[in-house]
């Protein structure tokens, strides 16, 4: 791979997938709507070109992806947009791969596996999902498969890491940095799993410079998993924070949907804190390496401390 795409690199996952690959001397092109938000994060990188543009915009990705051996897909909506645009979004993405003869390599989450209660998940679980989203992610898996283009799609657990907002943990953390009373999201006691974006994004890469990684799917584990009480210990420790810390149950989010339709989408995601879902890593462990694995107690100071460094600047 001489050079890639990333599509969302101003995003968690897709911040450290730019800087995974420029780290190996990779060309980057940085794509992402706002120039500004691009610039501010990668001025500094030689090996990055940034390019605003707008997925929904077929000619945008296509252009984009001009020169690129590896797409990588990890751009995100609010959930509200789902249905409408992400199918269209990832046709035209498979558009530019097929125009530019490039692979790809995706992003996914976890919630096309459906519940999967008390099981360590292979890539060979059966998906079954029962929300809307985890339906519209296993039609996006189906229009990959169809499209002939060589594709690896790897699922992560939640993401936290520099640069990682609109997740699970930078609800939390964001308040932890103005050093604010900050709430968990879900019961404090069930342990669930996190990745830390650079791991994920040291594994995602290793898979796209793998020929044999494509056209399969990929587990992607992080450090095991990890109870809300025991990252409040690790606040606690490591960054000096000292504040209350509550519990945001799913009827505080069923409230915040009366006046919010992405917090409404969000209702049917909580299951994910009462029934977690955890990933097996075995297969990628035996066919392509050891799994990077920041712990959660190194992993959350540093994503402190770049929250801090940001809101300094």
């Amino acid at each position: 791979m001489k050079k890639a795409l990333v599509l969302g690199a101003s995003g968690g996952m897709g911040y450290s997938i730019v800087n995974e690959l420029t780290d190996r001397g990779i060309e980057v092109v940085a794509f992402a709507r706002r120039k500004d938000r691009l610039m501010q994060l990668f001025h500094q990188n030689n090996l990055v070109t940034v390019k605003e543009g707008d997925l929904r915009k077929k000619e945008d990705v296509i252009s984009a992806a001009k020169g690129a051996d590896v797409i990588f897909h990890s751009a995100n909506i609010p959930y509200s947009q789902w249905e409408e645009d992400l199918a269209q979004i990832v046709r035209h993405i498979v558009e530019a791969a097929k125009v530019q003869s490039a692979k790809l390599a995706v992003v996914d989450n976890i919630y096309a596996y459906g519940r999967k209660p008390n099981e360590l998940v292979t890539e060979n679980a059966p998906k079954n999902p029962h929300t809307k989203k985890g339906k519209i992610r296993l039609q996006l898996e189906q229009i990959y498969q169809a499209s002939h283009v060589p594709t690896i799609i790897a699922h992560f657990p939640d993401f936290y890491g520099p640069n990682a907002s609109n997740t699970l943990l930078h609800y939390t953390f964001e308040k932890v940095v103005k050093n604010k009373n900050t709430g968990i999201i879900g019961n404090k006691n069930i342990a669930r799993e996190f990745i830390y974006t650079p791991d994920g994004a040291k594994a995602i890469v290793e898979l796209a410079l793998t020929d044999k990684a494509y056209n399969q799917n990929w587990n992607i584990p992080g450090y095991g998993v990890i109870t809300g009480e025991e990252i409040i210990t690790i606040l606690r420790q490591t960054v000096n924070y000292h504040r209350k810390v509550s519990t945001v149950t799913k009827a505080m989010i069923q409230f915040l949907g009366l006046f919010s339709k992405d917090m409404r989408e969000v209702v049917e995601m909580f299951y994910l804190s009462e029934e977690p879902v955890v990933l097996s890593g075995e297969k990628y462990e035996n066919e392509i390496g050891k799994i990077p694995k920041t712990p959660y107690k190194e992993g959350i100071k540093e994503t402190i401390e770049y929250m801090r460094r940001k809101n300094n600047r």
